[in-house]
């Protein structure tokens, strides 16, 4: 569903130039739910701009479905983001409409994207009783609360079907209750209609409960978190995680800084190739740099 091979975005603030991106790599399968976490300034946002179809990649590859973000006309972007994309931010004030109720709001896109009012209705419906907020359907953002608000958000973002749902930091402005009731919000509308969904998130709550966790540093994909839960013969689920480092197509990885520390591994360090892997060894001839 989304596929980007070494994705350079660049850009300038005064007279600054600004690389966000610096050849990040990054591949979804259709109907899968990952989070993209990492600092402040790593690129997360950046990522989801361009594949909301809001930025335009410097260079690279981006793929959405069959769409080619790179060559897109500006009327392509247009129905892009009007039909197969889906995006939830993280402040409540900007997803919604002040003076518009939760169906007015939901029914908005469709309007736009020139479906008929009986099918708008069924839809509108559909999503509320959904996203469990059938009872704010009457309401305007003023009168609802931050989690009801962001639930939806969601299903403004899903009104025209959207194939990939992007949620950018969803749950920032929530506690840790409301938090995971709109985080489970959006991994049972992933179940329900097979939408993908892409969540950028600094919240390692959000992060653990699902499969997948993409950690982007400097502008790069640094490493893979995958979860698998299995039953044992005793019957108990238990969930396993298994880190992994990203290597991109020239064959470089980023080392955690924890390992780095723990080994004192600096500029330089000594590789092995073994039979079946190979080891990492600090610079053991002195050498400074």
């Amino acid at each position: 569903m989304v596929r980007c091979e070494s994705l350079v975005h660049i850009y300038q603030t005064g007279s600054v130039e600004v690389q966000a991106l610096q050849g990040l790599d990054l591949v979804v399968a259709p109907g899968e739910m990952i989070a993209v976490v990492g600092a402040s300034g790593s690129g997360k946002s950046t990522l989801l701009s361009i594949l909301a179809g809001v930025e335009t990649p410097t260079a690279g590859r981006a793929q959405v479905g069959e769409w080619d973000l790179l060559t897109m006309s500006r009327a392509d972007r247009v129905r892009f983001r009007r039909t197969t994309v889906g995006f939830v931010r993280q402040q409540t004030a900007s997803n919604l409409v002040p003076y518009l109720t939760a169906r007015q709001v939901i029914d908005l896109p469709m309007t736009a994207a020139g479906t008929r009012s009986r099918v708008r209705r069924a839809r509108c419906d559909e999503l509320l009783e959904t996203l469990g907020v059938a009872d704010c359907a009457d309401r305007r953002p003023a009168q609802m609360s931050g989690g009801q608000q962001q639930r939806v958000a969601i299903a403004v973002a899903l009104a025209n079907r959207p194939r990939l749902l992007l949620a950018d930091e969803p749950t920032g402005e929530l506690d840790g209750a409301t938090s995971a009731e709109v985080f489970e919000a959006v991994r049972h509308v992933n179940r329900q209609f097979g939408v993908t969904a892409v969540i950028v998130t600094h919240d390692p709550e959000v992060s653990a409960h699902v499969e997948r966790t993409v950690a982007i540093r400097d502008g790069r994909t640094s490493s893979e978190v995958v979860r698998r839960a299995a039953t044992g013969a005793d019957g108990d689920t238990r969930v396993s995680a298994v880190e992994y480092a990203v290597m991109d197509r020239a064959g470089r990885i980023q080392v955690p800084r924890e390992y780095r520390d723990a080994l004192a591994l600096t500029r330089r360090v000594r590789l092995a190739l073994e039979r079946d892997h190979v080891t990492i060894h600090p610079d053991d001839t002195g050498a400074t740099a």
